[in-house]
């Protein structure tokens, strides 16, 4: 690549930063998309209990659609992630801090759901130390306040 096809922020002219990706990138996306798809199943069980026959499915198919269409946040972050786009950690961050009152919730039930709302927290404070990780905001090409172009 020529200098003069370089953007003054260090990425190509497609808008993505150049140099591999970190790891710390790649496992950030792959939880959040881990979370995308953990909400999508979560939705597609609810709705077909619900239709076939336990529990209203009315009721069911509503918290279905809500579930899928949840997912579709997180998914879009991960994506992004995996693209290098900077505007795919705010996506990302906002799944995580929406995702620890969840797994708060199950971790107060006297149920199976114990361990759900365990992974979800590790998986959630994980993602987390990942996103805001020095080297994630340089691969995503993303600037502190106040700090101009160089």
């Amino acid at each position: 690549m020529s200098a003069e096809a370089k953007s003054p922020r260090g990425t190509d002219p497609g808008g993505t930063p150049e140099g591999p990706r970190p790891g710390r990138l790649t496992a950030a996306a792959a939880l959040t998309g881990l979370e995308g798809a953990a909400l999508v199943a979560g939705g597609l069980y609810v709705s077909v209990r619900g239709l076939t026959g336990d529990g209203s499915a009315g009721q069911a198919l509503t918290a279905g659609v809500t579930l899928v269409a949840l997912a579709v946040l997180p998914l879009v972050a991960a994506k992004g992630l995996l693209a290098r786009r900077g505007w795919s950690r705010g996506p990302a961050i906002m799944t995580q801090i929406i995702s620890l009152p969840v797994a708060w919730t199950l971790l107060q039930a006297d149920s199976m759901l114990i361990p759900g709302g365990i992974a979800l927290g590790v998986a959630a404070v994980t993602t987390l130390v990942l996103l805001v990780n020095p080297a994630t905001t340089v691969a995503l090409d993303i600037r502190g306040p106040g700090r101009a172009d160089q």
